[in-house]
Protein backbone atom coordinates (compact mmCIF):
# COMPACT_ATOMS: atom_id res chain seq x y z
CA UNK A 1 0.00 0.00 0.00
CA UNK A 2 1.07 3.48 -1.05
CA UNK A 3 1.97 6.23 1.48
CA UNK A 4 -0.40 8.39 -0.04
CA UNK A 5 -3.45 5.83 0.43
CA UNK A 6 -2.07 4.92 4.19
CA UNK A 7 -1.97 8.85 4.71
CA UNK A 8 -5.68 8.82 3.51
CA UNK A 9 -7.07 5.92 5.40
CA UNK A 10 -5.30 7.26 8.78
CA UNK A 11 -6.93 10.82 8.34
CA UNK A 12 -10.55 9.10 7.49
CA UNK A 13 -9.70 7.03 10.71
CA UNK A 14 -8.92 10.30 12.86
CA UNK A 15 -11.94 12.24 11.22
CA UNK A 16 -13.97 9.57 12.28
CA UNK A 17 -13.13 8.99 15.69
CA UNK A 18 -13.14 12.64 16.44
CA UNK A 19 -16.71 13.24 14.75
CA UNK A 20 -18.03 10.07 16.72
CA UNK A 21 -16.95 11.63 20.26
CA UNK A 22 -18.75 14.89 19.38
CA UNK A 23 -21.59 13.16 17.73
CA UNK A 24 -21.97 11.64 21.64
CA UNK A 25 -21.77 14.92 23.11
CA UNK A 26 -24.06 16.41 20.41
CA UNK A 27 -26.90 13.69 21.56
CA UNK A 28 -27.34 15.49 25.16
CA UNK A 29 -26.17 19.30 23.75
CA UNK A 30 -28.16 22.55 24.20
CA UNK A 31 -26.97 23.72 20.84
CA UNK A 32 -28.26 20.82 18.70
CA UNK A 33 -31.18 20.35 17.05
CA UNK A 34 -31.87 17.13 15.02
CA UNK A 35 -31.21 18.42 11.57
CA UNK A 36 -27.95 19.49 12.97
CA UNK A 37 -27.16 15.91 14.22
CA UNK A 38 -28.02 14.45 10.99
CA UNK A 39 -25.48 16.57 8.92
CA UNK A 40 -23.15 15.91 11.69
CA UNK A 41 -23.71 12.07 11.64
CA UNK A 42 -23.60 12.42 7.65
CA UNK A 43 -19.93 13.97 8.02
CA UNK A 44 -19.27 11.19 10.34
CA UNK A 45 -20.53 8.41 7.85
CA UNK A 46 -18.87 9.68 4.80
CA UNK A 47 -15.39 9.12 6.89
CA UNK A 48 -16.94 5.93 7.87
CA UNK A 49 -17.04 4.79 3.95
CA UNK A 50 -13.47 5.33 3.30
CA UNK A 51 -12.51 3.30 5.87
CA UNK A 52 -15.12 0.77 4.43
CA UNK A 53 -13.90 1.53 0.79
CA UNK A 54 -10.40 0.93 2.03
CA UNK A 55 -11.31 -2.83 3.20
CA UNK A 56 -9.02 -4.74 5.55
CA UNK A 57 -6.60 -2.08 5.89
CA UNK A 58 -9.06 0.42 6.95
CA UNK A 59 -10.46 -1.74 9.78
CA UNK A 60 -6.50 -2.56 10.59
CA UNK A 61 -5.38 0.88 11.15
CA UNK A 62 -8.24 1.62 13.38
CA UNK A 63 -7.35 -1.17 15.65
CA UNK A 64 -3.79 -0.54 15.96
CA UNK A 65 -5.08 3.28 17.35
CA UNK A 66 -6.97 1.60 19.91
CA UNK A 67 -5.83 2.56 23.30
CA UNK A 68 -7.32 2.93 26.90
CA UNK A 69 -9.38 5.71 26.08
CA UNK A 70 -9.82 5.73 22.36
CA UNK A 71 -13.56 5.80 22.25
CA UNK A 72 -13.73 6.78 18.92
CA UNK A 73 -11.88 4.47 17.48
CA UNK A 74 -14.04 1.53 19.47
CA UNK A 75 -16.71 3.20 17.71
CA UNK A 76 -15.77 2.94 14.40
CA UNK A 77 -13.40 -0.34 14.51
CA UNK A 78 -16.70 -1.80 16.08
CA UNK A 79 -19.12 -0.39 13.56
CA UNK A 80 -17.04 -1.61 10.77
CA UNK A 81 -16.92 -5.27 12.15
CA UNK A 82 -20.07 -6.02 12.88
CA UNK A 83 -20.99 -4.46 9.65
CA UNK A 84 -18.49 -7.19 7.78
CA UNK A 85 -19.33 -9.84 10.47
CA UNK A 86 -16.11 -10.16 11.27
CA UNK A 87 -15.52 -12.62 14.41
CA UNK A 88 -11.82 -12.37 14.37
CA UNK A 89 -11.93 -8.55 15.37
CA UNK A 90 -15.06 -8.73 17.32
CA UNK A 91 -12.90 -10.87 19.29
CA UNK A 92 -10.56 -8.53 19.77
CA UNK A 93 -12.16 -5.49 20.29
CA UNK A 94 -13.60 -7.94 22.97
CA UNK A 95 -10.30 -8.99 24.23
CA UNK A 96 -9.57 -4.43 24.89
CA UNK A 97 -12.80 -4.09 26.01
CA UNK A 98 -11.37 -6.73 28.74
CA UNK A 99 -8.25 -4.22 29.72
CA UNK A 100 -9.90 -0.96 29.00
CA UNK A 101 -13.37 -0.40 30.46
CA UNK A 102 -13.07 3.52 29.83
CA UNK A 103 -13.83 2.08 25.83
CA UNK A 104 -16.72 0.57 26.84
CA UNK A 105 -19.17 3.71 25.72
CA UNK A 106 -17.34 3.84 22.29
CA UNK A 107 -18.51 0.51 21.98
CA UNK A 108 -22.30 1.26 23.10
CA UNK A 109 -22.07 3.88 20.50
CA UNK A 110 -21.39 1.58 18.31
CA UNK A 111 -24.56 -0.51 19.23
CA UNK A 112 -26.62 2.18 19.06
CA UNK A 113 -25.31 3.61 15.38
CA UNK A 114 -25.99 0.09 13.60
CA UNK A 115 -29.00 -1.35 11.94
CA UNK A 116 -30.77 -3.85 13.84
CA UNK A 117 -30.26 -6.41 11.29
CA UNK A 118 -26.40 -6.19 12.14
CA UNK A 119 -26.23 -6.96 15.89
CA UNK A 120 -29.36 -9.49 15.68
CA UNK A 121 -27.46 -12.54 15.01
CA UNK A 122 -25.07 -11.63 17.83
CA UNK A 123 -27.31 -10.33 20.62
CA UNK A 124 -28.47 -14.28 21.97
CA UNK A 125 -24.86 -14.84 22.46
CA UNK A 126 -24.07 -11.55 24.61
CA UNK A 127 -27.20 -11.98 26.26
CA UNK A 128 -26.18 -15.07 27.04
CA UNK A 129 -21.95 -15.02 27.94
CA UNK A 130 -20.45 -15.50 30.82
CA UNK A 131 -18.94 -12.50 31.54
CA UNK A 132 -20.63 -9.12 32.88
CA UNK A 133 -19.61 -6.95 30.47
CA UNK A 134 -21.46 -8.49 27.82
CA UNK A 135 -24.81 -9.05 29.31
CA UNK A 136 -24.78 -5.70 29.52
CA UNK A 137 -23.84 -4.83 26.26
CA UNK A 138 -26.24 -7.02 24.77
CA UNK A 139 -29.03 -5.23 27.10
CA UNK A 140 -28.03 -1.89 26.14
CA UNK A 141 -28.24 -3.02 22.30
CA UNK A 142 -31.66 -3.86 22.78
CA UNK A 143 -32.82 -1.26 24.93
CA UNK A 144 -31.56 1.46 22.38
CA UNK A 145 -33.05 -0.24 19.50
CA UNK A 146 -36.68 -0.99 21.57
CA UNK A 147 -36.28 -4.67 20.77
CA UNK A 148 -37.54 -6.61 23.64
CA UNK A 149 -34.96 -9.09 24.58
CA UNK A 150 -38.13 -11.74 26.57
CA UNK A 151 -36.61 -13.16 30.00
CA UNK A 152 -33.01 -12.38 29.55
CA UNK A 153 -34.32 -9.00 31.06
CA UNK A 154 -35.77 -10.17 33.86
CA UNK A 155 -32.57 -12.46 34.11
CA UNK A 156 -30.43 -9.11 34.12
CA UNK A 157 -32.86 -7.52 36.85
CA UNK A 158 -31.63 -10.61 39.21
CA UNK A 159 -28.03 -10.56 37.81
CA UNK A 160 -25.51 -11.10 40.75
CA UNK A 161 -23.63 -7.63 38.72
CA UNK A 162 -24.78 -4.53 39.61
CA UNK A 163 -23.51 -2.97 36.68
CA UNK A 164 -25.96 -5.69 34.65
CA UNK A 165 -28.81 -5.34 36.71
CA UNK A 166 -28.86 -1.32 36.35
CA UNK A 167 -28.60 -1.55 31.86
CA UNK A 168 -31.38 -3.98 32.67
CA UNK A 169 -33.36 -1.55 34.76
CA UNK A 170 -32.98 1.12 31.99
CA UNK A 171 -33.62 -1.15 29.45
CA UNK A 172 -36.71 -2.16 31.06
CA UNK A 173 -37.76 1.56 31.49
CA UNK A 174 -37.16 1.92 27.93
CA UNK A 175 -39.58 -0.73 26.89
CA UNK A 176 -41.94 -0.25 29.08
CA UNK A 177 -41.86 -3.33 30.43
CA UNK A 178 -44.83 -2.53 32.86
CA UNK A 179 -44.74 -7.05 34.26
CA UNK A 180 -41.09 -5.73 35.97
CA UNK A 181 -42.26 -3.07 37.72
CA UNK A 182 -42.58 -5.06 40.95
CA UNK A 183 -38.54 -6.55 39.84
CA UNK A 184 -37.58 -2.69 39.03
CA UNK A 185 -38.87 -1.15 42.55
CA UNK A 186 -36.41 -3.10 44.79
CA UNK A 187 -33.66 -1.96 43.25
CA UNK A 188 -34.64 2.14 43.92
CA UNK A 189 -32.61 1.98 46.71
CA UNK A 190 -29.43 -0.05 45.71
CA UNK A 191 -26.73 1.19 47.26
CA UNK A 192 -24.94 1.28 43.73
CA UNK A 193 -25.77 4.58 42.84
CA UNK A 194 -26.30 3.62 39.00
CA UNK A 195 -28.53 1.22 39.58
CA UNK A 196 -30.81 3.02 42.44
CA UNK A 197 -30.99 5.82 39.10
CA UNK A 198 -31.95 3.44 36.21
CA UNK A 199 -34.54 1.78 38.26
CA UNK A 200 -35.83 4.93 39.57
CA UNK A 201 -36.06 6.18 36.44
CA UNK A 202 -37.63 3.39 34.80
CA UNK A 203 -40.20 2.90 37.22
CA UNK A 204 -41.53 6.66 37.46
CA UNK A 205 -41.70 6.31 33.49
CA UNK A 206 -43.71 3.48 34.59
CA UNK A 207 -45.88 5.68 36.30
CA UNK A 208 -44.73 4.66 40.00
CA UNK A 209 -44.77 7.68 42.58
CA UNK A 210 -42.59 5.58 44.98
CA UNK A 211 -40.39 6.15 42.83
CA UNK A 212 -39.79 9.85 42.69
CA UNK A 213 -38.06 11.00 45.98
CA UNK A 214 -34.82 8.72 44.75
CA UNK A 215 -35.34 10.40 41.61
CA UNK A 216 -35.91 13.90 43.85
CA UNK A 217 -32.52 13.08 45.49
CA UNK A 218 -30.54 12.15 42.52
CA UNK A 219 -31.50 15.84 40.49
CA UNK A 220 -29.95 17.57 43.44
CA UNK A 221 -26.49 15.88 43.11
CA UNK A 222 -24.51 17.21 39.83
CA UNK A 223 -23.85 14.17 37.89
CA UNK A 224 -24.45 12.61 34.25
CA UNK A 225 -27.79 11.47 36.24
CA UNK A 226 -28.94 15.30 37.15
CA UNK A 227 -30.80 16.41 34.28
CA UNK A 228 -32.26 12.85 33.45
CA UNK A 229 -33.59 12.35 36.71
CA UNK A 230 -34.95 16.36 36.92
CA UNK A 231 -36.89 15.91 33.30
CA UNK A 232 -38.41 12.74 34.54
CA UNK A 233 -39.94 14.07 38.15
CA UNK A 234 -41.05 17.31 36.46
CA UNK A 235 -42.65 15.66 33.76
CA UNK A 236 -44.57 13.01 36.31
CA UNK A 237 -44.49 14.76 39.79
CA UNK A 238 -48.30 16.53 40.43
CA UNK A 239 -47.46 20.23 40.00
CA UNK A 240 -48.02 21.22 43.20
CA UNK A 241 -45.09 19.22 44.95
CA UNK A 242 -42.59 20.79 42.19
CA UNK A 243 -43.39 24.07 43.08
CA UNK A 244 -42.54 23.05 46.25
CA UNK A 245 -39.49 21.48 45.47
CA UNK A 246 -37.98 24.46 43.23
CA UNK A 247 -38.96 27.15 45.75
CA UNK A 248 -36.30 25.16 48.08
CA UNK A 249 -34.07 24.83 45.54
CA UNK A 250 -33.74 28.42 44.73
CA UNK A 251 -33.20 29.62 48.03
CA UNK A 252 -30.28 27.27 48.20
CA UNK A 253 -27.60 28.63 46.31
CA UNK A 254 -25.89 25.60 45.72
CA UNK A 255 -29.35 23.91 44.11
CA UNK A 256 -29.96 27.23 42.36
CA UNK A 257 -29.00 25.96 38.74
CA UNK A 258 -30.82 23.09 38.86
CA UNK A 259 -34.01 25.27 40.61
CA UNK A 260 -33.82 27.30 37.56
CA UNK A 261 -33.57 24.60 35.03
CA UNK A 262 -36.76 22.88 37.19
CA UNK A 263 -38.87 26.18 36.44
CA UNK A 264 -37.99 26.19 32.50
CA UNK A 265 -39.26 22.33 33.10
CA UNK A 266 -42.02 23.22 35.00
CA UNK A 267 -43.31 25.43 32.13
CA UNK A 268 -44.94 27.79 34.16
CA UNK A 269 -44.86 31.40 32.92
CA UNK A 270 -45.79 33.01 36.36
CA UNK A 271 -41.81 32.51 37.05
CA UNK A 272 -40.69 34.81 34.06
CA UNK A 273 -39.83 37.69 35.78
CA UNK A 274 -38.01 36.01 38.32
CA UNK A 275 -35.74 34.30 35.53
CA UNK A 276 -35.25 37.56 34.12
CA UNK A 277 -34.01 38.81 37.18
CA UNK A 278 -31.52 35.67 37.21
CA UNK A 279 -30.27 36.50 33.76
CA UNK A 280 -28.32 39.31 35.29
CA UNK A 281 -26.61 37.00 37.54
CA UNK A 282 -23.70 35.97 35.49
CA UNK A 283 -23.54 32.38 37.24
CA UNK A 284 -26.85 32.36 36.09
CA UNK A 285 -27.26 34.26 33.26
CA UNK A 286 -27.14 31.80 30.76
CA UNK A 287 -29.35 28.45 32.22
CA UNK A 288 -32.26 31.13 33.01
CA UNK A 289 -32.04 32.56 29.61
CA UNK A 290 -32.31 28.11 28.44
CA UNK A 291 -35.31 28.11 30.78
CA UNK A 292 -36.99 31.19 29.39
CA UNK A 293 -36.75 29.92 25.72
CA UNK A 294 -37.91 25.89 26.94
CA UNK A 295 -40.72 28.25 28.07
CA UNK A 296 -41.78 30.19 25.41
CA UNK A 297 -40.04 28.95 22.53
CA UNK A 298 -38.13 32.34 21.73
CA UNK A 299 -34.92 31.56 20.01
CA UNK A 300 -32.39 33.76 21.88
CA UNK A 301 -29.84 33.61 18.91
CA UNK A 302 -32.37 33.94 16.22
CA UNK A 303 -33.81 36.74 17.74
CA UNK A 304 -31.15 38.68 18.52
CA UNK A 305 -31.86 38.60 22.07
CA UNK A 306 -28.43 37.71 23.19
CA UNK A 307 -25.68 40.20 24.41
CA UNK A 308 -23.28 41.90 21.72
CA UNK A 309 -20.52 42.08 24.18
CA UNK A 310 -19.72 38.70 26.50
CA UNK A 311 -19.24 39.44 29.96
CA UNK A 312 -15.85 38.34 31.26
CA UNK A 313 -17.12 35.09 32.83
CA UNK A 314 -15.12 31.79 33.13
CA UNK A 315 -16.78 29.57 34.77
CA UNK A 316 -14.65 26.43 33.69
CA UNK A 317 -11.04 25.02 34.28
CA UNK A 318 -8.08 27.10 33.20
CA UNK A 319 -4.14 26.47 32.52
CA UNK A 320 -3.40 26.92 35.94
CA UNK A 321 -2.57 23.70 37.65
CA UNK A 322 -2.70 25.37 41.23
CA UNK A 323 -6.65 26.14 40.27
CA UNK A 324 -8.94 23.41 42.21
CA UNK A 325 -11.71 24.07 39.68
CA UNK A 326 -11.57 21.37 37.18
CA UNK A 327 -15.09 21.30 36.58
CA UNK A 328 -16.25 22.33 32.66
CA UNK A 329 -18.77 24.74 32.35
CA UNK A 330 -22.22 23.17 31.94
CA UNK A 331 -23.47 26.38 30.26
CA UNK A 332 -20.71 26.42 27.96
CA UNK A 333 -23.37 25.99 24.40
CA UNK A 334 -25.80 28.47 25.87
CA UNK A 335 -26.03 31.90 24.70
CA UNK A 336 -26.05 34.63 26.82
CA UNK A 337 -29.11 36.76 27.11
CA UNK A 338 -29.20 40.45 26.81
CA UNK A 339 -32.36 41.18 29.92
CA UNK A 340 -33.06 44.23 28.56
CA UNK A 341 -33.89 43.11 25.20
CA UNK A 342 -35.49 40.27 26.53
CA UNK A 343 -37.64 42.48 28.60
CA UNK A 344 -39.11 44.15 25.83
CA UNK A 345 -39.71 40.64 24.28
CA UNK A 346 -41.49 39.72 26.71
CA UNK A 347 -43.62 43.09 27.38
CA UNK A 348 -44.61 42.56 23.55
CA UNK A 349 -46.04 38.88 23.70
CA UNK A 350 -45.98 37.47 27.44
CA UNK A 351 -49.71 38.11 26.91
CA UNK A 352 -49.89 35.21 24.59
CA UNK A 353 -48.94 33.37 28.22
CA UNK A 354 -51.20 32.46 30.64
CA UNK A 355 -50.11 31.90 34.75
CA UNK A 356 -50.78 28.53 36.29
CA UNK A 357 -50.77 26.57 32.49
CA UNK A 358 -47.64 24.66 31.40
CA UNK A 359 -45.58 25.60 28.38
CA UNK A 360 -42.54 24.23 26.14
CA UNK A 361 -41.34 26.20 23.73
CA UNK A 362 -44.45 28.52 23.39
CA UNK A 363 -46.76 25.21 23.32
CA UNK A 364 -49.53 24.35 26.05
CA UNK A 365 -48.25 20.47 27.84
CA UNK A 366 -49.99 18.03 25.29
CA UNK A 367 -49.12 15.10 23.20
CA UNK A 368 -49.52 16.87 20.04
CA UNK A 369 -47.00 19.62 21.86
CA UNK A 370 -44.23 17.57 22.95
CA UNK A 371 -44.38 15.49 19.11
CA UNK A 372 -43.89 19.24 18.22
CA UNK A 373 -41.45 19.94 20.11
CA UNK A 374 -39.51 16.51 19.16
CA UNK A 375 -39.84 17.56 15.72
CA UNK A 376 -38.13 21.19 15.91
CA UNK A 377 -36.81 21.40 19.50
CA UNK A 378 -32.83 21.45 20.61
CA UNK A 379 -31.54 17.72 22.12
CA UNK A 380 -31.68 18.58 25.63
CA UNK A 381 -35.35 20.37 25.15
CA UNK A 382 -36.22 17.12 23.23
CA UNK A 383 -35.15 14.87 25.82
CA UNK A 384 -37.79 16.70 28.38
CA UNK A 385 -40.15 16.44 25.27
CA UNK A 386 -39.57 12.49 25.08
CA UNK A 387 -40.20 12.59 28.86
CA UNK A 388 -43.44 14.39 28.53
CA UNK A 389 -44.83 12.35 25.74
CA UNK A 390 -44.32 9.11 27.93
CA UNK A 391 -47.05 10.12 29.85
CA UNK A 392 -49.63 10.60 26.90
CA UNK A 393 -47.90 7.31 25.63
CA UNK A 394 -48.21 4.53 28.72
CA UNK A 395 -48.04 1.59 26.70
CA UNK A 396 -45.19 2.94 24.21
CA UNK A 397 -41.36 2.01 24.00
CA UNK A 398 -39.78 5.80 25.05
CA UNK A 399 -38.89 7.70 22.26
CA UNK A 400 -35.42 7.52 21.27
CA UNK A 401 -33.70 11.14 21.21
CA UNK A 402 -30.45 9.30 20.91
CA UNK A 403 -30.46 7.28 18.17
CA UNK A 404 -29.29 7.88 14.69
CA UNK A 405 -31.13 10.96 13.10
CA UNK A 406 -32.24 9.28 10.28
CA UNK A 407 -34.24 6.56 12.55
CA UNK A 408 -35.35 9.45 14.55
CA UNK A 409 -37.53 11.12 11.45
CA UNK A 410 -38.50 8.01 10.15
CA UNK A 411 -40.39 7.58 13.60
CA UNK A 412 -41.75 10.98 13.65
CA UNK A 413 -42.98 11.15 9.97
CA UNK A 414 -40.54 13.58 8.76
CA UNK A 415 -39.00 13.58 5.27
CA UNK A 416 -35.65 12.34 5.22
CA UNK A 417 -33.35 12.50 1.99
CA UNK A 418 -30.89 9.52 2.23
CA UNK A 419 -30.07 7.11 4.58
CA UNK A 420 -31.46 3.66 5.65
CA UNK A 421 -35.35 3.17 4.44
CA UNK A 422 -35.82 0.20 7.27
CA UNK A 423 -36.46 1.74 10.50
CA UNK A 424 -35.83 -2.15 12.96
CA UNK A 425 -37.63 -0.96 16.12
CA UNK A 426 -40.76 0.44 17.00
CA UNK A 427 -42.46 2.60 19.02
Amino acid sequence: MSDSLSLVIEQHAEEASFLAVLRDDASRAPHYDLDHLGKLESRLDAHLDGLRIAGPPGLETLLMQLGPDTLGEMFASVVLAFESANGKVLSRLSEHLRNAAETERGYLMALGWLDWQRLSPWIDRMLAAPEPLFRRLGLAACGMHRQDPGPALLGGLRDPDPSVMARAARSAGELRRRDLLAEIRAHCRHPDATTGFWASWAAAQMGDRQALEPLRQFAEQPSFFQYRALCVLLAWQERESSIAGIRQWVQDPRLRRVGIQALGLLGDPVCIPWLMEQMRDLPFARVAGEAFSLITGADLALLDLELKDLPDFDAGPNDNPQDPNVAMDPDENLPWPDPRSIERWWQTHGGQFQSGTRYMLGLVHSEAAFGQVLVRGQQRQRIAAACGLARFRPDEALFPTSAPAWRQKRLLGMKQASGPQVWPGHL
